[in-house]
């Protein structure tokens, strides 16, 4: 007959048909900006030799670029408990969560040389959308081997996501980075969490360009509570 299609492009456009992807309503959770509580810009001298190359973040005093995640999160690190691989030699492991990142001395917890990492306990597993790191903006510097990781293992040895890496000679033995650089400053830095859930949150820091002390002041996680 002259109007029948061949029965080939009748199966291929069923197909075509069956496979589209639908988003339903109930799935797209509606977004908003992540709104951080920043802490009072301070002077700065800058140094003289600051780290370029195309693995460094330029140097800017803007605020980065809004950040969208699901609306009604929580920074549900705050308060909880704070572990480390080595004890600080100044302030305390609680200072991490304790939602005070001003450039004051008193607010940095400084550890000794070599790759450290300090850990947060979210006491439970969470969806985790965002997560904000204060290293040290005392200074315009640059934190070494910033590798970032979640898990449900407080040990880290399975189910291991990597979240953030600029260890891109694998100097600390955690695996070759892709991420750059980037300079500390009051804005903090965020990461993406895609939803990945997680109990435990575990940074790495090796020095920054200024120090070859290991320093932090501040970590958030930005997850949805269960109603």
């Amino acid at each position: 007959m002259q109007n029948e299609w061949p029965i080939f492009l009748l199966i291929a456009t069923a197909a075509v048909v069956f496979v589209t992807p639908r988003v339903r309503a109930e799935d797209a959770k509606p977004t908003e900006p992540l709104v951080l509580r920043l802490p009072a810009a301070t002077l700065k001298g800058t140094p003289e030799d600051l780290p370029t190359g195309t693995n460094v973040e330029p140097l800017s005093d803007s605020p980065r670029p809004a950040f969208p995640v699901p609306k009604g999160v929580k920074n549900v690190a705050a308060g909880k408990k704070v572990t480390s691989s080595v004890n600080p030699f100044a302030g305390e492991l609680s200072q991490i969560t304790d939602g005070k990142k001003e450039a004051f001395d008193d607010d940095a917890v400084e550890m000794k040389k070599g790759t450290h990492w300090v850990q947060v306990d979210l006491g439970e597993t969470v969806a985790v959308y965002a997560i904000a790191l204060w290293h040290d903006h005392r200074y315009i510097q640059v934190m070494h081997d910033v590798v970032l990781m979640m898990s449900d293992d407080p040990e880290f040895k399975s189910r291991v996501t990597t979240v953030f890496n600029n260890d891109t000679d694998n100097s600390s033995g955690l695996g070759v980075g892709t991420d750059r650089e980037y300079f500390e400053m009051r804005f903090g830095k965020i990461f993406d969490g895609k939803g990945v859930k997680a109990r435990y949150v575990r940074g790495y820091t090796r020095g920054s360009s200024l120090s070859a002390l290991n320093c932090w002041q501040e970590i958030e996680v930005y997850a949805l509570l269960a109603k």
